[in-house]
């Protein structure tokens, strides 16, 4: 990794197929958060920039919408090459910008170009006609979406977005993160470089206050798909609600990982800590609940304590690096909260704790911290804290285990370990989540992902996400055949 990288000033938004000055003027700085140093600039858009962005996408959807499959087919493929012609310098940005690790970073880059290859699968499969009865079924694009995305996902998200527009005949404006704005513009270039017809896709850099609630309120906008946190999605969807907006909202989650007494804990312990502290725990899928048999509590202790000691924490350019720093100063504040929340409310501190890991006091580096002995009404086990902050919590009985996995307000995802893959699969069906893994930390991209009740409404992945931006008309004859 290149540590002396030159300053990056990003001062162009991609509106209509070319990069042009915004008419914001508000500038951020971008900090790196390995070394609190500056590294670029972004100029931010605002509701102007914003409102020519749905104006582009929506002149370009009267063409776009009633282009083939084998078009969207070709775009999907072009996309995906110059994705992965441009993976070095994806990868570099999001180790300076971000903070992701060596592999990480690779392993963001692949998936971001892999979506447009899944999108174009699923596409090609889907059953755009259908015949029910005496009607024709015809699911056409629903108009042009938005898409609002996260710091910590910001290539992968933007990806699964656009490619499922692109996929589903749609035209979209996308509002990523201003954090993470080295890797769109690398995104954005990426775009113009395979060629798309101009206002398919458009990207303005800006705050949620002001480009977020342009696309929320704005009426030309159709669909908003939303990643982050429950409390913007509720802003969102309550501003969507007055154009009746179609959202897709994933959002956190406070999953929890069932240890089954069954399971062999010098496996199932050490995979928890990469569920709960993968992407340094800043990943709203993390196992940061786990559940474990109240008379092995001991053992798991120790075990765990061996795991975080084995789990390198560093900078994101040295090998072996698993967890790397947060993203920034507020993240690194709001971590550091919460691990003081949990001191003072009794729980067990079994390894970790507030301030930073010795010899990396600059950058926003945590200790990643184990609590034992939590109790279900600590905050530590309610809250959403996105860092590397694990909480322990005992059962006496399967039946006890199910009940405090699902008492909680979100339903992302949950995680099972045992044995018996039957009882596994028993246990799974009683979890209140939209995603159970059971007994491995893997991912089908094919698959619906999203979350029940506070963690989100609808889902993305493969045929599911593709059917959120369509909308299925009926046409009825008395004789449909030949249509």
């Amino acid at each position: 990794m290149n540590r002396n990288a030159v300053m990056k000033l990003i001062d162009k938004v991609y509106i209509n197929g070319e990069f042009v000055k915004p008419d914001g003027t508000e500038r951020m700085n971008i900090i790196n958060p390995s070394t609190e140093e500056l590294i670029g600039q972004v100029l931010l858009g605002n509701e102007t920039d914003t409102r020519k962005s749905i104006a582009a996408a929506k002149e370009a959807f009267i063409t776009y919408s009633r282009t083939s499959i084998e078009e969207r087919g070709l775009m999907l493929q072009r996309i995906h090459d110059a994705i992965l012609s441009r993976a070095a310098d994806l990868n570099q940005a999001c180790m300076e910008e971000y903070g992701a690790t060596a592999k990480a970073a690779e392993f963001r880059t692949q998936i971001s170009a892999d979506s447009f290859l899944l999108a174009k699968e699923a596409m090609e499969a889907f059953e755009f006609t259908r015949h029910i009865g005496k009607a024709k079924v015809v699911f056409e694009p629903l108009g042009v979406a938005a898409a609002i995305t996260p710091w910590n996902a910001n290539n992968s998200q933007i990806a699964i977005k656009v490619a499922t527009a692109i996929s589903a005949g749609c035209t979209i404006v996308v509002k990523a993160s201003e954090f993470s704005s080295i890797q769109t513009q690398i995104l954005a270039e990426c775009f113009h470089d395979a060629g798309l017809p101009a206002g398919v896709v458009n990207i303005v850099y800006g705050l949620g206050t002001s480009v977020g609630a342009e696309l929320s309120r704005n009426p030309d906008i159709a669909l908003i798909s939303f990643t982050g946190s429950a409390n913007t999605a509720k802003a969102i969807q309550h501003s969507a609600v007055d154009t009746m907006k179609r959202v897709v909202l994933e959002l956190g989650g406070k999953s929890a990982n069932i240890i089954l007494d069954d399971a062999d804990f010098t496996k199932a312990i050490p995979r928890a800590v990469t569920s709960a502290f993968g992407n340094h725990g800043q990943m709203c899928i993390a196992g940061s609940r786990l559940l474990v048999p109240e008379h092995r509590l001991d053992e798991v202790k120790e075990l765990i304590k061996l795991a975080v000691e084995n789990t390198k924490v560093g900078y994101p350019w040295e090998n072996d690096t698993f967890i790397g720093p947060l993203m920034n100063e507020n993240q690194y504040k709001r971590v550091q909260r919460y691990i003081k929340i949990g001191m003072e409310e009794g729980a067990d501190l079994v390894i970790g704790g507030e301030g930073h890991p010795e010899g990396l006091e600059k950058g926003y580096f945590v200790k990643p911290t184990v609590f034992a002995n939590v109790t279900r009404d600590m905050t530590i086990a309610r809250e959403e804290i996105f860092g590397p902050v694990l909480s322990i919590l005992t059962y006496r009985t399967e039946e006890e285990a199910v009940e405090i996995a699902n008492d909680t307000e979100y339903g992302l995802g949950a995680y099972i370990s045992s044995s018996n893959l039957e009882k596994a699969n028993r246990i799974a069906s009683q979890l209140v989540a939209g995603t159970v893994l059971i007994n491995d930390v893997i991912f089908e991209m094919r698959a619906p992902y999203g979350g029940f009740k506070q963690s989100g409404i609808g889902r993305e992945g493969g045929i599911y996400g593709l059917e959120e931006y369509l909308e299925p008309k009926t046409i009825l004859s008395s004789n449909l055949e030949g249509n």
